[in-house]
């Protein structure tokens, strides 16, 4: 279990986030949402400890993730894998190269700076690959794949360290929506199939009741919402969004586009 307790992050007078505090049991799905500029990054990056706390605690299975400090930070960043928005990939590697690179802690510092992988670290990478219908493309330079498979391969890397906790920041933002289903798609097995816990910061207000379990909420740094997709009213997607609910609230499913929060269909003219 994640145990995220009072979390608060400030950057000079600004509060980035502000006493943030949810349980998330193994195995969830769930869905981070809000406007740009709401946390979510902040937080999601609070909780691999590549942004350390103002205050509060984060501790994933009795083990205090705030105090983690040299190895057994690493280790903690192993457990909890990152997937950017920016892919975070080495274009001029191959993709088979830049899986493998999920696999630096568990090698010798020196096989992965002369690549030297072992082949069983190999075979993982390229299963890994295969899972996501992409390991064609393993000799390939990083730099000549569209965005969705260039996700897809920071996906495999991700998913190549073994994780107990996947964190993707915005991992569709950049993408169109045939790619942004594709990315969705492919998180979701790893959560069904290998049970892993995923924690995904969104924007989109309908690939996260589409896909997540649960959401959390973010308005100004805050946590304004923790529950169910079906929970999620208008009112608190207002709150949620402000200024851009319009545009959130009129590609959701069963809301009217023209006017946000009222039924569809026949029943909406009767």
């Amino acid at each position: 279990m994640l145990v995220v307790e009072g979390l608060s992050r400030r950057f000079g007078v600004h509060t980035a986030v502000a006493d943030a505090s949810f349980e998330i049991e193994r195995g969830a799905f769930v869905g981070v949402i809000g406007r740009s500029g709401a946390g979510k990054s902040t937080l999601l990056r609070m909780i691999n400890r590549l942004i350390d706390p103002s205050e509060g605690r984060i501790v994933f299975d009795g083990v205090e993730v705030t105090a983690l400090s040299g190895r057994d930070l690493r280790l903690w960043r192993r457990r909890a894998a990152m997937i950017f928005q920016q892919f975070n990939l080495v274009g001029r590697l191959d993709v088979l190269t830049n899986v493998l690179m999920g696999r630096v802690a568990t090698v010798p510092s020196w096989r992965a700076v002369v690549g030297a992988w072992p082949d069983a670290d190999k075979a993982i990478a390229l299963s890994a690959l295969e899972q996501f219908d992409i390991a064609g493309l393993a000799a390939q330079r990083t730099e000549t794949l569209s965005g969705g498979q260039q996700q897809r391969v920071a996906i495999a890397r991700a998913l190549v360290q073994e994780p107990e906790l996947i964190l993707a920041d915005e991992p569709i933002a950049s993408l169109d929506p045939r790619n942004t289903r594709v990315v969705m798609d492919a998180l979701l097995r790893i959560n069904k199939h290998l049970g892993i816990t995923v924690l995904c910061n969104l924007h989109s207000l309908d690939i996260a009741r589409d896909y997540c379990d649960r959401l959390i909420g973010m308005a100004a740094g805050a946590v304004v919402f923790d529950g169910a997709p079906a929970q999620l009213t208008d009112a608190l997607a207002r709150e949620i969004y402000g200024l851009e609910a319009a545009d959130v609230i009129d590609h959701a499913p069963g809301l009217d586009p023209v006017r946000p929060g009222a039924p569809v269909g026949e029943a909406a003219a009767a």
